[in-house]
């Protein structure tokens, strides 16, 4: 498979994940202010996931991924007042008490973020160049690599995401609405 097509298939398939939890966490159209606040603050059960955490965390994982371990930089400064050293759970926990409009913008900001820093180390080496993260044993893992565990990252919690929306107003369903885009990336432009 051609670069240019291995790297297509995976932000085709990461841009897939962010158009499923999306959806389920935000519908901005469809809900009002109070939903949101409520709907982003559900838990299940004994859990302490909610929808709002889960965006606050996706956030953190598209920085983080992109910008410390492929890039070697740190994280960007929007997270320079956080709670880590006290709770390594922070951005799980503390999304509780932020405003819908916070959390999604952390989160649109972020997705814009690492699909710039991605598309400047695709033109500066692709996929299978080393990134800046060392592994334990020594080594670097590879841009692809990586990138693959961003999606599966995504992958992991969009059935958590699912759970969370059905416990919320009883939304089921894997994708959104066909006619559905997010506000960061347009997927008929991208495709």
């Amino acid at each position: 498979m051609r670069e240019e097509g291995a790297l297509a298939s995976l932000e085709r398939r990461n841009e897939r994940h962010v158009r499923v939890i999306q959806p389920e966490v935000e519908d901005r159209q469809v809900l009002d202010h109070a939903f949101l606040a409520d709907g982003l603050g559900q838990r299940l059960g004994g859990s302490t996931l909610t929808l709002g955490g889960l965006v606050k965390h996706l956030a953190v994982q598209e920085d983080y991924c992109t910008a410390v371990k492929i890039s070697g930089a740190p994280m960007p400064s929007v997270w320079d007042d956080n709670g880590w050293d006290d709770d390594e759970d922070w951005e799980l926990t503390s999304a509780a008490g932020e405003a819908p409009e916070r959390l999604y913008a952390l989160y649109d900001d972020a997705v814009a973020r690492a699909r710039e820093t991605m598309a400047r180390v695709i033109a500066s080496g692709g996929l299978d160049q080393a990134a800046a993260m060392e592994l334990r044993g020594g080594g670097h893992p590879s841009v692809r690599r990586l990138v693959f565990d961003l999606v599966e990252e995504y992958g992991r919690h969009t059935g958590h995401a699912d759970l969370l929306r059905e416990a919320v107003d009883g939304r089921v369903g894997e994708d959104p609405p066909g006619d559905w885009r997010p506000r960061t990336i347009d997927i008929a432009k991208e495709g």
